[in-house]
């Protein structure tokens, strides 16, 4: 009799035991030292988003759960400025971002400089040069982003509802551009009217015929369905360009070392995840849109880039003009 109640309290003890030890575990898997919001403003479908979940994946897999990823597509933590000063402010860490960093760092204007880099080559050379480097320095310094991968975008291409083959046929146009004083005084040069206006009220703006014309690559142009509004899309080519995923300094400095390299680490095979999903994605992105029926337009890319010429270099300062004529030697 006492060996059976014996044995039975042992069972519940050591059940109980493991059940504890099972909960603390979970609790545990649970409790993670830090949460990495990051945000952007494509949707689920687009690569920048499929990026950013393998990002998560390889973090919380590599950090043992002790960093946690949530990742927020279509603007859910509002627009990309909103986004950066967010990250400033603490209340957001991570987000993919480009030409608009100029807004605190002058040398990130060399990111999206219209008709400057002869092709995709020329581009990668500039990035991972010296002059790159320079550029990250300063958006650290400036404005408390520290870039952890780079992006190449697909070249931005002028969408509207008539076809454009010349700068003559931009003559007034009303044409929304990203808030990058670069764009607004190149187009507005060329002969547009543009509008700085925020990426999430393009479609509706459009829709309304406030404007009418938008320029982005063509992921863009697909994520957010401007082919519902839109019937051409012009293959400019205006401007080849790269974005960064960046995370805030002192975000990433808080983190002990071996889990701001684990960040490190997983940003860059994202990085290299991108390249792949990005050769692969530019064809069908143009065969997409031919398929809801907008039309693809070659236009006289020579005109637009001596059109663009004397204004782009009026619009840069003395150090700009210094990096622009470095990238040109390159």
């Amino acid at each position: 009799m006492f060996t059976t109640v014996f044995n039975t309290t042992l069972k519940r003890l050591v059940v109980g035991a493991c059940l504890g030890t099972a909960l603390l575990g979970s609790q545990s898997l649970l409790a993670a030292d830090f949460t990495l919001k990051f945000g952007h403003l494509a949707n689920e479908e687009n690569i920048w988003n499929q990026t950013a979940l393998k990002f998560k994946e390889l973090v919380e897999a590599n950090s043992d759960g002790r960093i946690k990823v949530q990742v927020f597509p279509n603007e859910q933590l509002g627009s990309e400025m909103d986004v950066i000063n967010s990250i400033q402010l603490g209340t957001a860490d991570m987000t993919i971002t480009g030409e608009s960093l100029q807004n605190w760092a002058p040398k990130a204007a060399m990111m999206a400089v219209p008709y400057l880099f002869r092709d995709e080559d020329h581009l990668r050379k500039t990035v991972e040069s010296d002059i790159g480097s320079e550029i990250e320095a300063q958006i650290t310094e400036r404005a408390g982003l520290v870039p952890l991968a780079w992006f190449e975008r697909g070249p931005r291409e002028l969408t509207s509802n008539r076809p454009i083959k010349s700068p003559d046929d931009l003559d007034g146009l009303r044409l929304r551009v990203p808030n990058v004083p670069l764009f607004v005084d190149t187009w507005e040069a060329m002969g547009a009217r543009p509008t700085p206006m925020a990426f999430s009220e393009v479609f509706t703006s459009l829709q309304q015929n406030t404007i009418e014309a938008q320029e982005n690559p063509l992921s863009l142009i697909e994520s957010a369905s401007f082919n519902e509004v839109q019937q051409y899309v012009n293959m400019t080519d205006h401007v080849r360009s790269w974005i960064y995923v960046v995370i805030g300094k002192d975000k990433l400095d808080a983190m002990p070392e071996d889990l701001q390299q684990v960040v490190r680490d997983a940003a860059s095979e994202m990085q290299s995840y991108e390249e792949q999903l990005f050769s692969e994605d530019q064809q069908r992105l143009e065969e997409s849109l031919k398929e809801k029926g907008m039309e693809f337009v070659e236009v006289d890319q020579a005109a637009f880039a001596e059109k663009a010429r004397p204004a782009v270099l009026d619009a840069l300062d003395d150090e700009q003009r210094e990096i622009y004529d470095a990238i040109q030697d390159l």
